[in-house]
Order: structure tokens, then sequence, then C-alpha cells
């Protein structure tokens, strides 16, 4: 069984891309374990003397080095990813790598009718960059648009192809994770900072 963090980005308390996530954990109990991790709690990015980061960081992190791989689900907020996932993405590539090679997939759930696009793309650039250097599964973009409707009560997604459109990425995710380990890493780091 494949285990997977899904990393909540965003602190809403009625989140959509919170429920998206909700939704997978229950819908796929047979092919992957997924753990959700909230991220609002984290205290805000300022570069800590001696770099000593806080546990809540050192716990995710862990949680990501010991998972096959990332799924990341947040909202768009004016073009980009909220501040919550940028705080987090933050602490968790200072001083650290556990994104370093880690597939990662990208997701998200909108209000709007674009259903998170350019925030993904903005994300995407993010994963890629050579402080956190991820494994971003291409080609991959999953949009849920006017996500307020796209949920019946129980949190059950009501669109039949959105549905098996996501059955299709989880095991391209999975797919992606098996090509993955057979490459070799792309970038050039300190061990000692792994």
């Amino acid at each position: 069984m494949r285990k997977f963090i899904a990393l909540v980005g965003t602190n809403s308390r009625l989140s959509t891309n919170r429920q998206l996530l909700e939704f997978m954990k229950k819908y796929f109990p047979n092919n992957v374990a997924i753990e959700l991790v909230e991220l609002g709690n984290l205290p805000m990015f300022d570069k800590p003397l001696g770099k000593a980061l806080p546990q809540e960081v050192l716990t995710i992190a862990q949680k990501i080095n010991e998972v096959d791989g990332v799924i990341i689900s947040a909202p768009e907020y004016d073009h980009a990813v909220p501040a919550v996932l940028m705080n987090a993405l933050e602490w968790l590539s200072f001083g650290i790598h556990p994104f370093l090679d880690k597939p990662v997939m990208v997701i998200g759930a909108s209000f709007g009718a674009l259903g998170t696009s350019r925030a993904q793309a903005h994300l995407r650039q993010i994963l890629d960059s050579p402080e956190l250097q991820a494994r971003i599964m291409p080609s991959s973009e999953f949009l849920v648009p006017n996500s307020l409707q796209a949920f019946d009560q129980a949190g059950v997604l009501m669109d039949a192809n959105t549905i098996e459109k996501l059955i299709s990425l989880v095991a391209d995710f999975q797919e992606f994770i098996d090509l993955n380990r057979h490459l070799k890493h792309g970038y050039l780091l300190d061990q000692a900072q792994i």
C-alpha cells in the first residue's frame, strides 16, 4: 500500500480543498493510505537564530521523508497560492530538504470557474526551486471549479467524470512514483544537509 501525505494548502475552516483531500482519503482506502496534514498552526517564517526549526516543522518534514509521495491541494488567492502554504514551504526549505526528489501531485478546488489553474502553475514553480527540488508529476493538472457545488452533503464528489479523472490521476501518480525511483538525484546537495 502506498503512503501519501496530503498537505491542506489553506487555513480556511470550510475549505473545499480539505474536503477534496478528505474525499480522496475515504475513496482510495484499498489503494493508498492518505494522511492529511494541516499547515495553519505553523509560526510565521522568520529565519531562526542558529537555524533551529520549530518542532511542528520538523514533524511535517519527517512525515514527508517517510511517505511515497506528497499531495498538495490549495485554493487560488489573487492568482497565487495562499500565504499559509507559502509559509510552510519556506520552513520546509530552510536548512532541510524533505522535498528533494520527492514525488508531488498538485491539485486544487476553487469557488470560481478557473479552478486554481494559476495557483497550480505558481506552486509548480515554487516546488521546482533550488531550495525545494521536488519531483512534480507532469501533465497532471486536476481542477475542481465551482467547488461549493461539487460535493454532496456527505462530502462526496458528485460529478462522475471528475471522479474518473481523479482515479486516473492517482493511478498515474503511483506509476510516477515507480519511475522516480529509477532517476538519480538531479541536483547536487551536500548530503549532510539532507
